[in-house]
């Protein structure tokens, strides 16, 4: 095992997660009874941009019913979820921390998608898959607590098919400049190891991947966080509780770990970026 890996899973590690989401919902009017996978899209997309981002990054890859998609980092199995709704793919998540697999097909049960998204534990530089298993793999957001990029890919490019799409959306380095702790992914420096976009290209190619597309979302990115930063002023000026949103996830400092992450974003050395691989 990489030797930050257990310090990056007990920092993604918050207890009673799964009964805070559904006691969030509830606030909201949610029947958590009856829960629906669309109801869960406030709080089981842990990145940035949510719902839409995977949308977006899920309507590029040209997933066909029944396609076995890897979602690499899968959370508590939102992005999952999602492209077993939407693009009838039969999903199979891993994830390092342990209690997120427990959510994440707690939460599939929940809604009913048991039979359709799968959850294990590993890792995603070691991954238990056999060869060419999957038609197209994921990664949302997971890119920055891995330390080994190439390690990455050749494990991603190993468990595809050939001719196999992968779609990476994560937090990038544009520019020097320095980050301020903690980050959504990091509580310091030791467990964050956001590389360049040439970085991954270059990692993905030595995979025998070919870049079919790459969009920088820097924008999009500031402007979500604005949307957050003024729906949670909102309420707080009519004396309610803030509508539940990614900081659920990230624990008691969410507010912080969003500060410190907008302000990189701002400033031009961080953004969200796009790149769709093709295998072979």
């Amino acid at each position: 095992m990489i030797t930050v890996e257990p310090g990056i899973a007990r920092h993604y590690d918050i207890s009673g997660l799964e009964q805070r989401i559904l006691a969030a919902l509830a606030d909201t009017g949610v029947d958590v009874a009856h829960l629906r996978a669309g109801d869960l899209e406030a709080v089981d997309e842990f990145h940035i941009g949510g719902i839409a981002a995977t949308r977006e990054l899920i309507g590029q890859m040209g997933l066909k019913p029944g396609a076995r998609l890897l979602d690499i980092g899968s959370g508590v199995g939102g992005p999952a979820r999602f492209a077993a709704n939407e693009a009838g793919a039969d999903v199979t998540g891993i994830d390092l921390t342990q209690s997120y697999v427990d959510i994440a097909a707690s939460l599939s049960k929940r809604t009913g998608m048991a039979d359709r998204t799968h959850f294990v534990q590993g890792s995603a530089l070691d991954m238990p898959f056999a060869d060419a298993s999957f038609d197209a793999a994921m990664i949302l957001h997971v890119g920055m607590n891995l330390p080994d990029k190439k390690k990455l890919m050749s494990e991603a490019a190993r468990v595809l098919k050939p001719g196999g799409v992968f779609a990476v959306y994560d937090v990038m380095r544009l520019k020097a400049g320095a980050l301020t702790y903690p980050l959504p992914w990091a509580s310091n420096e030791t467990m964050s190891f956001v590389a360049t976009p040439d970085d991954y290209r270059s990692a993905a190619t030595a995979s025998g991947f070919s870049v079919i597309a790459e969009r920088q979302r820097g924008t999009f990115a500031v402007e979500f966080f604005a949307a957050i930063r003024a729906r949670m002023a909102a309420a707080q000026a009519e004396g309610k509780k803030p509508p539940p949103g990614v900081g659920l996830v990230m624990g008691e400092d969410a507010t912080t770990k969003i500060a410190n992450l907008t302000a990189a974003l701002e400033g031009g050395i961080l953004a969200p970026v796009e790149l769709l691989l093709r295998l072979g």
